[in-house]
């Protein structure tokens, strides 16, 4: 069983989590944290929660792709400009990441979801929404919590 956490054991057999393995793609030969990206992301204060990962691609290896679920009210509050407001806070997500990450960390997609996948103890599921977006058939894994965000995600991910 692989947790997706990585860390080390000390020589008196304490365990320390590090981070995640997941948690560090290559873009053009430089390996970034997309845990980081992810703080960034987290900041905005419209962003309830986010992921995001490495997605395959011929020429840089890897690269980012980020998810966001806005929090509860935020289009209320835009109102009738809510389809101008996705793409201005799109815009502002890319730029947060560059200004604070760096521009060869190449997020330059983001996409506004309702929800994201996660197991029924709340860790969300980026190993298979990478294997999706890669054009895998990935199997809907048993510890999920709804399988109906994964159905919704799917063209989203995938790009159709």
């Amino acid at each position: 069983y692989l947790t997706g956490d990585g860390g080390r054991i000390d020589s008196d057999g304490y365990v320390f989590v590090m981070g995640r393995t997941d948690d560090v793609i290559n873009v053009a030969g430089h390996r970034l944290s997309t845990g980081g990206m992810e703080e960034v992301l987290a900041s905005h204060p419209d962003v309830a929660e986010c992921a995001v990962i490495g997605v395959a691609d011929q020429m840089k290896g890897q690269i980012p792709r980020g998810f966001v679920v806005l929090k509860a009210g935020v289009m209320d509050r835009e109102g009738a400009s809510a389809e101008g407001y996705e793409d201005k806070l799109r815009a502002e997500l890319v730029q947060m990441v560059r200004d604070q990450v760096g521009a060869v960390a190449s997020l330059k997609e983001v996409a506004i979801v309702p929800a994201l996948p996660k197991t029924r103890s709340g860790k969300i599921l980026r190993k298979t929404m990478r294997g999706i977006a890669d054009g895998l058939d990935e199997p809907v894994p048993s510890t999920i919590e709804s399988a109906d965000v994964l159905d919704q995600l799917r063209p989203v991910l995938r790009k159709e």
